[in-house]
């Protein structure tokens, strides 16, 4: 396939992207925030969130779900993401907070978190704040801005699969610095999932402090 082949298709993919956020934008809606989360299915670390307003006119190719991407394309497109987003926030809940309220809840906490901290920003630099939220297979019922759960959206919305890419970059890096500290599990390499190499560390050594012990209880006991 042709260079201008390749990115025709690109186009076309981004067009088609953009079609819950243009409906929206048909409406009267100024600001769409995409929220996507990553993390809900390793046996340590965070789950990591993220919430991201791009600009109507967003023209960055090769926005697609983080798990489609390889890890140097979501390197570079987590930096234009940045560059291009009018606002952007992480949220976070980490091992603890997943094992005493579970994973579900521990992600709906962290997007709201997100959610939360975007809103105030666009409240403090352009006097409105989040008008409708996109969000990857959820509705958080106690959020009040106008929201729609979009099974598989980090494949099938712009705004989504943009954040589901800030959220996987920003966790990935994490685990990568807890490999320093926790050398007995390969998180640089499966990132908290588990992996033979990651069990074979937890019966070598035992779980360690980013350990989520509701997940590893057959381990534990």
């Amino acid at each position: 396939m042709k260079k201008q082949e390749r990115e025709a298709l690109l186009v076309q993919k981004l067009i088609e992207m953009k079609q819950y956020e243009e409906a929206l934008y048909l409406q009267g809606v100024k600001f769409v925030a995409g929220v996507d989360e990553v993390g809900r299915g390793p046996l340590a670390g965070p789950v990591v969130t993220a919430c991201v307003v791009l600009p109507e006119h967003f023209d960055v190719l090769g926005v697609d779900d983080s798990k489609k991407l390889s890890e140097k394309k979501r390197e570079e497109l987590y930096i234009k993401i940045k560059e291009k987003a009018i606002v952007y926030a992480i949220g976070m809940a980490d091992h603890t907070t997943i094992d005493e309220i579970n994973i579900l809840e521990a992600t709906k906490k962290a997007m709201k978190q997100a959610i939360e901290k975007v809103h105030r920003e666009l409240l403090a630099n352009h006097g409105q704040g989040i008008d409708h939220v996109l969000i990857d297979a959820l509705t958080l019922k106690d959020v009040e801005i106008p929201q729609t759960g979009i099974i598989k959206g980090d494949a099938s919305s712009i705004s989504i699969a943009a954040a589901s890419i800030l959220a996987k970059v920003t966790r990935d890096r994490m685990m990568v610095e807890y490999a320093k500290e926790y050398p007995d599990y390969a998180f640089e390499r499966n990132k908290g999932y588990g992996t033979k190499a990651h069990y074979d560390g937890i019966h070598k050594t035992g779980v360690c402090d980013i350990h989520r012990r509701s997940f590893l209880k057959k381990i534990t006991g």
